[in-house]
């Protein structure tokens, strides 16, 4: 009997002998990436679209690498790290700002942007530039280890067809602008805001605006500002987070809480805000340009920074023509949102931030009030002066006491501490407000001054107790519908030395841009033509301005401002 044919090595035999080849570092090298980025996705997508999401995303960078590289080791750890990174960015911007990292982010990176983060953290440069070494390092690791090559033309058919199923979701089931404020969904979030900004832009490039009009504004003349009687200094305060809490049923106020809302003429107006919770600079550029940031839709997050060197009209230019030196107090660094670019294109010559000020980290109102008289001192006379006063002590936590020393005899009401500490901000504020305009009285005897304070947004706790049977999900509809109750806030007019003048729009409840408006009127300072037609709007439509005619009014505005040479590449 003759022995069986050796019939050679099976076909699972020669697999596992090709495997044993390659070494197992050098095939962890290839799925670890991909374990890792599986992992991730578990733990920061919530459901079955986001998870989707995620894949195609994943997907895009992967072949994108491929593409590039051939090597899919080195392809995938490039895509975790850039996913990393991400995750880490959103999770650093939501706990500043309460919205994480999308697609417009990437769009909006600039020099300012850079320098503010280099100098919020000091620490940040060098520990990018470890990172750096640290990556570039590994990155020659698995250039060496990778076994595998992958043709390009296969990879870039992948990328493309993962990249039109994500636009494809995306435009059947775009994702709603208020999820922006949940603090999970990174990746799938920015993909996804890549397709609607994209898609936003070409429609309509940065701000909405009429297509043409036959209209004209003519160009105000800088002498053609003659004003009746005696200017008026004039100081804006942005008072921080600032509303009146007694809109929410239940809250305990302290006695006597409210008479900080009241004008001189004893009246209390509401302002209506374009923000919530958080972007002041939302409201600085309603009062600084009189214009909405409602006007940039998915853009209006950035409207500082895309009005910056573009938006030449507003308040501060308003009175320049009138002989009016300006001045703005900042309590953050200039950089920003691009703060001190935008301030000085909308006329403010100069920009006093937090560094110049020498302010250090969250200064009380009475910081920002005192040096405002000391700048004010300086003041030639007979010169009239803008100051626009930024305040920033009653911003978010309230679950810290700031500056137990201030207002040593406060009694909590008895609400949750964090609303009695708002309360306690808020009772500062009135008494260091009443200390400021004492020290104009008695350093400036005689000298008129007309003084408007507004409440920039409500804190972002106020909708959870204006709709306490609401969860995130049903709030953040209403936000992005902009029910009033969410946006109230209050505005008041002051005056020393002067009286305020009498004018249909001076009203009970204004949308946040007409407020430039509003002081040029209680101070007697004659329109220029773009304010004037901004006057004929708000009386056509009470006070109301983008939400008139389904944003129609401020359209053409924009598109009357654009001819006019005010707006450029907008």
């Amino acid at each position: 009997m003759a022995s069986a044919p050796n019939p050679g090595p099976s076909a699972t035999t020669a697999v596992l002998a090709s495997v044993a080849a390659l070494g197992i570092w050098r095939l962890l090298a290839v799925a670890a990436p991909h374990l890792a980025a599986l992992a991730l996705m578990y733990e920061t997508e919530i459901d079955f679209g986001s998870r989707l999401s995620f894949a195609l995303a994943w997907g895009i960078l992967n072949f994108f690498w491929i593409t590039l590289l051939r090597r899919p080791a080195l392809s995938g750890a490039l895509s975790l790290t850039m996913v990393v990174v991400l995750v880490l960015l959103s999770r650093l911007k939501h706990d500043v700002v309460q919205m994480t990292v999308n697609f417009i982010d990437l769009m909006m990176i600039d020099r300012d942007t850079v320098a503010f983060l280099f100098t919020i953290f000091p620490n940040l440069r060098w520990s990018v530039i470890l990172a750096g070494l640290v990556t570039l390092s590994l990155m020659y690791a698995l250039w060496w280890l990778d076994p595998f090559r992958i043709r390009r033309l296969p990879a870039l058919a992948c990328k493309l067809a993962c990249l039109a199923a994500l636009v494809g979701y995306s435009l059947y089931h775009p994702d709603e602008a208020w999820r922006g404020y949940y603090d999970d969904g990174y990746l799938s979030k920015f993909f996804r805001s890549g397709v609607t900004a994209v898609s936003d832009f070409v429609q309509s490039g940065f701000m909405e605006s009429a297509a043409s009009t036959n209209e004209r504004l003519n160009i105000p003349l800088v002498d053609a500002c003659h004003p009746a009687g005696r200017r008026p200094n004039i100081i804006m305060i942005h008072d921080e987070s600032s509303f009146d809490i007694r809109a929410a049923q239940g809250v305990k106020v302290p006695q006597g809480y409210g008479s900080h809302f009241k004008s001189w003429d004893g009246k209390q107006r509401t302002f209506l805000a374009e923000s919530n919770g958080g972007p002041s600079w939302f409201t600085e550029y309603n009062v600084l340009a009189g214009l909405s940031s409602r006007s940039f839709g998915r853009f209006a997050y950035f409207v500082t920074r895309i009005a910056s060197n573009r938006v030449e009209r507003g308040l501060p230019l308003a009175l320049r023509r009138c002989g009016y030196d300006t001045l703005s107090l900042y309590p953050a660094y200039g950089g920003f949102m691009a703060a001190r670019s935008f301030q000085m294109t909308t006329g403010v010559e100069r920009f006093l931030d937090s560094k110049d000020l020498g302010a250090k980290d969250v200064e009380p109102d009475s910081f920002f009030y005192d040096k405002a008289l000391q700048l004010m001192g300086q003041q030639p006379p007979n010169k009239p002066l803008f100051t626009f006063i930024y305040l920033g002590a009653n911003h978010f936590p309230w679950e810290t006491r700031f500056r137990p020393d201030l207002l040593p005899n406060w009694r909590a009401p008895g609400n949750v501490p964090s609303i009695d500490e708002y309360l306690r901000r808020q009772a500062m504020s009135a008494e260091q407000y009443k200390a400021f305009v004492a020290g104009l009285k008695k350093t400036f005897p005689g000298e008129p001054f007309l003084i408007v304070r507004y409440g920039d947004h409500q804190p972002e706790f106020a909708p959870a107790i204006l709709d306490p049977g609401l969860d995130e999900g049903a709030i953040g509809k209403k936000l992005d519908a902009y029910d009033p109750r969410l946006y109230a806030t209050y505005y008041a007019i002051d005056a020393i030395n002067f009286e305020p003048v009498k004018s249909a729009a001076v009203m009970d409840t204004i949308d946040g841009p007409y407020l430039p408006l509003v002081i040029q009127e209680a101070a007697g300072i004659p329109l220029d033509p773009s304010f004037a037609e901004q006057k004929a709007i708000m009386l056509r439509c009470k006070g109301i301005f983008y939400g008139c005619k389904d944003g129609a009014e401020a359209r053409r505005l924009n598109r009357l401002l654009i001819d006019a040479g005010m707006i450029r590449g907008l």
